[in-house]
This record gives structure tokens, sequence and C-alpha cells, in this order.
């Protein structure tokens, strides 16, 4: 039996989390004097209502080798396989920290196969890969199988997403190589995506409306029209925004599971209020 560990940020909607049996280490949130386990110690909810009023951007950490070695030992008591997945090694340390309890663990977890997966990705997209991964672990595959479906995931996926602005992805220090866009955008919207691990610019729209219709425009660019695809639209505190892109999603594509997942305090604090956006893969051939 195979197991499948991931951390807050995958964002991975609760009930999806339960049915698959995914064990979910919390990123860290530190506000002023208090350090919170995301989704453990803070609500979406009551954080995102605070974000706005907030004159210091929150920090976040990601777990340590610690924090991973305990999940790694909570999976080995059902599970002779681990398969551990994590956002892009290019914009936090979970990776690394994993890797590093990887190693702690063939001390400690003796006869546990480990493996650690990278997925140069954010957001729903690595939830993606964590929740196909675990399908292919409930199905009973073998562990090389666990880990193809998470990098099938990781490596056609595509992150597109709009904001109201570029100011905490700015003061978060996570902007990339959009850096250029945040003095030009005053009331205009943003569109950024992840490219080799990095976020990136990929354009910007007068309107929410025409943002969302720019979304489109650059998932049929990169593939999304070629054939079936699934697609977890994500939000930060807009659940109405986040239905209307996905019915446009659902009109436009031959979507074969579709979710909506508000993003984890850790992760929407770089994007804040208002952030909407499409994750989405090519089903494998056949």
């Amino acid at each position: 039996m195979i197991a499948v560990v991931t951390d807050s940020c995958a964002s991975i909607p609760p009930n999806l989390v339960e049915a698959l049996r995914i064990e979910v280490v919390p990123y860290y949130i530190h506000r002023g004097n208090e350090t919170l386990r995301d989704l453990v110690d803070v609500s979406r909810d009551e954080f995102f209502r605070w974000l706005p009023t907030a004159d210091k951007l929150p920090t976040t950490a990601n777990p340590g080798p610690g924090d991973y070695l305990e999940a790694f030992a909570r999976a080995a008591e059902r599970a002779d396989g681990i398969v551990s997945i994590h956002m892009t090694s290019k914009g936090s340390g979970a990776y690394q920290a994993a890797c590093v309890a990887q190693e702690m663990a063939k001390a400690q977890l003796p006869g546990v196969k480990i493996e650690v997966v990278d997925t140069l990705q954010v957001s729903m997209v690595h939830g993606w890969a964590a929740i196909e991964a675990a399908r292919a672990a409930q199905a009973g595959a073998p562990l090389d199988q666990v880990i193809a479906a998470a990098r099938h995931v990781a490596d056609t996926g595509w992150m597109i997403q709009t904001a109201d602005t570029l100011k905490y992805l700015y003061m978060g220090g996570r902007i990339g190589r959009a850096k250029h866009l945040v003095g030009t955008l005053l009331n205009v919207k943003p569109i950024i995506g992840m490219e080799e691990g990095i976020i990136i610019p990929m354009g910007q729209a007068r309107t929410r409306s025409k943002a969302f219709a720019k979304i489109l425009e650059l998932m049929h660019q990169r593939g999304a029209a070629d054939g079936p695809i699934k697609i977890a639209v994500t939000h930060v505190a807009v659940p109405d925004r986040a239905e209307l892109l996905l019915e446009m999603v659902k009109q436009a594509f031959d979507c074969r599971e579709t979710l909506i997942s508000e993003l984890s305090p850790a992760l929407g604090v770089h994007t804040g209020p208002g952030m909407v956006g499409v994750n989405y893969f090519p089903l494998s051939a056949g």
C-alpha cells in the first residue's frame, strides 16, 4: 500500500483529503507575535477577512524536516511506500525539507520506501498532483505508478490566475518575473501563471470579464482544447467569481472533472482577497 503526503498549500478540498487519506502537513503563518499552523489554528474565513486590514503582511514558512518526518511516520502505520508531493522548490523550501526528512526516515522507518516529488507547480496543480497520486494508490498502483500519476499532472498542468492587485505577491517576495507589472497596473487586472517553477506575467485586462476571457484564450493556447481536461478553479474570498469562471470554462472545454477550491491562508496571503484562477491538466492518453 502506498500513502501520499503533501502540505496545506496544495489547497485540496477537505472532502478529498479525507476520502483519499492524504496526509496534509501545515505550513506556518507568522502574524505579529503569533505562529499559526495553516488550516489548523486559523481558518480561511477569519484570515481573509483580516488580511486587507493588515498594516504589515504576515510571513509564511514551510514545514520543517521534523514535521514531514512525523507525517511519514503516520503514513507508515498503514503503508510500506510513501510519495511526498510538494510545490515548486523555486518558491518554497518544502521540497528540500521533505528530502531531509526522507534521509532521516531511513533510520527511523526502515523498510518504508519514500520518494519526494518537486512539482515545480503551485496551487491546485500541486493539489491535483497529490489527488491523482492518491487515487492511483487507492487503486492499488505500485510506487512507480503513483509517482507517474503525480508527474503527469506536474509536467502537463497549468495555473493561470488573475487578481485585483499584485500588491500581496510583491510584498511577500513571490512576484517572480512579473515584478515589472506592479507599478503599471493601476486599475488593470494582472494575469499571471507559472512556468518552470517561477511566477510569470501572462497578460492584463481592463476589466474582470476581459481578464476571464483572456484566461480562456490562454487555456486554448496551452492545450486545454486539445482533449479532455480536469480543472480546479481556485479563489480567495470570492466564491461567486469562481463559480462564474468555472461555468465559462465548462462551456469552452471538455471538462471531465471540476472542482472549486479556496486557497489556504498560507498561500492566499501572497495573492490577497479577490484572486481567482484556473488549474488544469490534460487526461492521460486512454
